[in-house]
């Protein structure tokens, strides 16, 4: 099964990468790439909401204050439309991306 394809404006086929996973525990909650989403892919929700485990997990080199910290979740990612804006812009790498069978 072939994988799913685009064209560009000028007529070059490309392959898309959908986004497929966030690491909550890298995330920093800068917001780069809910800024940079041009769909409604992810949400900011507060850390202290969040079931991720020993709080040792967590980037502490992050430069961020742990009082109010917020990190990155999927709300849609079923409406990515895998353009990678979003994993270009993170500075910590927290996402995968990979390209999906056509249906």
């Amino acid at each position: 099964m072939s994988n799913i394809t685009g064209i560009t404006r000028g007529g070059t086929e490309y392959t898309p990468e959908f986004i497929m996973t966030l690491d909550q525990t890298k995330c920093i909650g800068c917001g780069r790439c809910f800024k940079t989403c041009p769909r409604d892919v992810f949400d900011l929700v507060d850390r202290d909401d969040l079931d991720l485990g020993d709080d040792d997990d967590w980037d502490d080199d992050d430069g961020f204050s742990d009082d109010a910290a917020m990190v990155m979740s999927l709300k849609d990612p079923m409406d990515c439309i895998g353009c990678m804006a979003c994993f270009k812009v993170c500075p910590k790498a927290c996402m995968t991306h990979a390209p999906q069978p056509a249906a």
